[in-house]
Parts: structure tokens; sequence; C-alpha cells
């Protein structure tokens, strides 16, 4: 009974295609934009052109395997908490 016409806007694989189609050309026009607006750096590499969206990508890529690195540690057993009431 999964029908599709009941699914919400956003999960449609139409809609999914076109939220990746506008999101890839806004963040390649804001890199495009740096064409047009001088962007003044501190140190000679943050001006350089798309050093912010490659920083941006780079920082967001560091999370997520650091994230994925500290998961190794905290993460629990899918029965942790079912099993400490059971031995109450």
């Amino acid at each position: 009974m999964n029908d599709s016409s009941d699914d919400s806007w956003l999960v449609r694989p139409s809609t999914i295609r076109l939220l990746w189609r506008v999101s890839i050309v806004v963040l390649a026009l804001t890199v495009l934009a740096q064409l047009v607006i001088k962007i003044k750096g501190y140190f000679v590499i943050d001006g350089w052109f798309g050093f912010a969206a490659l920083f941006g990508f780079l920082a967001c890529l560091a999370m997520v395997l650091v994230a994925k690195f500290l998961a190794v540690f905290l993460k629990r057993d899918e029965n942790y908490y079912n099993d400490r009431i059971d031995d109450e």
C-alpha cells in the first residue's frame, strides 16, 4: 500500500532533481560572482579565486570525517536502553 500520490512533494524524484539543479546553479553563481566582486584577502591564499568555496567544502568534509571517527567510540548498541530496563 505504497501509493506514490500520498508522498510529500519533497520526496518525489522530480522535486529532488530540481532541488539539486537549483542548488548547483546557485553555488556556481556564488563562486562566479568572485569574477565581478574583488575579494581582498588578509593573506595571499584567501584572495585566490574560489578559495571560500574550497575552504567551506574541505571544512564540511573534515566535520563529517571527525563525526564518523567519533561515532566509533560514542555509539551504543541498538538495545542499550532496553537492556538497562530489563536488568532492573
